[in-house]
């Protein structure tokens, strides 16, 4: 945005309109530091029109056959992919993230997961129970818990979590709630939710290990590890924040590790060849930096990134909120580096001996969200994921999903699970008919 150039206003999305707002909220470029949006200051107001839109579409929306509403569903990838470029680049200026991995993964991913539920919803069947001797068939059905895509179906509402967030959650006609985000959070949603016994799936913090057996082969699993670590500037709750490795190979490792996180390259969003853009925030940045001071204290040994390397950044993005891939280690199990999730582009690496040992100190965390195992031992592989406690083990590998298997954690990593099966069985009531003949 040039210096002349005014920010962009949203508005809200409420009844199929869009409706402006009493007041607003600066947003920033996370590039530049600068200005670029003013985002609504939403509160009870503009939710109780959201949720009055939502009443009013519900019985219209639900009622129309699994064909129907898999068109609709269909015709949103459509639309997705025709504005791909113009929504990576939103993506990029709102969050920091490179224009390349919006363009490549965030985009195509809804686009995936729109088309993917539009088709599932075509296949689903229900259950079904004779007694003959009392005549009696028992049968079930699912009904709609929330609502779909016509006006009023969807509805955007902007604002800040004290705010909007805690209108919206404890509205009593709001019967379920999705959130990912942190735990101090989830934790409120809880709390205000309980009155009125609504369902809740909630997606939260990581502190994610990679267990790497000295079988593993360095050359994908180096590569991979960095990947895991830093990508979207490690603002991935999915994303490697322990790296334990076994000794006979610990100094190797850690030596290419380095080399190979020197390579990994922080540019503008726009810079095709930038592998990680910027944070999301000033106060993030902060935040983030601070845990490295810590472990400073603390006496680990920070072998690239902040307060090591240079980061070279043209003018205009000096005052963005950019920070190198940072390897820490020498450092305690019990460091706030190894307890805590950062949320940023930050990774400690640290030796083991045994199975066993690994297992214990992998779980030493109040999260379980996501671990990787590197390993050619095939019963090792299964030994070490099933022990693990996270709800998604990668083997070899990292962030491969597939949509018809469980998304979750364990701990506190959240609540339910998001996938196929379990996404239908959140967002619908079960309910039992029978029918005496």
């Amino acid at each position: 945005m040039a210096a002349t150039e005014a920010p962009l206003v949203l508005e809200n999305f409420i009844g199929g309109t869009f409706v402006p707002c009493k007041s607003y909220i600066d947003s920033y470029d996370p590039s530049t530091g600068e200005v670029y949006c003013k985002v609504p200051n939403s509160g009870k107001e503009e939710i109780e029109a959201a949720v009055e839109a939502a009443r009013g579409a519900f019985p219209g929306w639900s009622s129309r056959s699994p064909q129907e509403r898999a068109r609709v569903l269909n015709q949103v990838a459509d639309l997705l992919e025709q504005s791909l470029e113009e929504l990576a680049r939103a993506e990029s200026r709102d969050q920091g993230k490179t224009v390349t991995l919006a363009r490549t993964m965030d985009i195509p991913r809804s686009v995936q997961n729109f088309r993917f539920f539009a088709s599932s919803s075509l296949h689903h069947t229900a259950e079904c129970t004779h007694m003959d001797h009392v005549d009696c068939l028992h049968y079930t059905v699912r009904t709609p818990v929330g609502i779909g895509v016509p006006p009023g179906v969807v509805n955007i509402v902007f604002g800040t979590g004290p705010r909007v967030g805690e209108a919206l959650v404890a509205h009593p006609e709001v019967p379920v709630i999705s959130f990912t985000g942190s735990q101090p959070t989830a934790e409120r949603i809880t709390q205000l939710s309980a009155p009125h016994c609504k369902k809740l799936s909630l997606e939260l913090g990581g502190k994610n290990p990679a267990v790497i057996f000295e079988d593993a082969n360095l050359e994908e699993c180096i590569p991979e590890t960095v990947r895991s670590s830093f990508a979207n500037q490690g603002e991935v709750c999915l994303c490697t924040s322990r790296i334990f490795v076994q000794k006979s190979i610990y100094r190797e490792f850690l030596k290419r590790f380095v080399e190979a996180t020197r390579k990994w390259k922080v540019g503008i969003p726009s810079d095709p060849s930038a592998s990680m853009g910027a944070l999301i925030s000033k106060a993030h940045l902060e935040k983030v930096r601070s845990y490295i001071e810590k472990a400073r204290a603390e006496g680990a040994q920070i072998l690239c990134g902040e307060g090591v390397d240079k980061l070279n950044l043209p003018p205009r993005n000096q005052a963005g909120y950019f920070m190198l891939p940072t390897v820490i280690t020498d450092i305690k199990d019990d460091s706030c580096c190894m307890k805590e999730e950062i949320f940023g582009p930050v990774t400690c690496v640290v030796p083991f001996d045994s199975e066993e040992e690994v297992i214990k100190r992998a779980n030493n965390v109040k999260y379980g969200l996501a671990a990787t195992v590197w390993s050619s031992n095939v019963g090792r592989i299964h030994r070490v994921a099933k022990k693990l406690q996270a709800g998604l083990v990668w083997t070899n590998c990292w962030l491969i999903r597939e949509l018809n298997l469980p998304f979750g954690g364990m701990k506190s990593s959240g609540v339910g699970r998001e996938g196929l099966k379990d996404s239908y069985d959140f967002f619908t009531e079960i309910k039992t008919i029978t029918v005496k003949h």
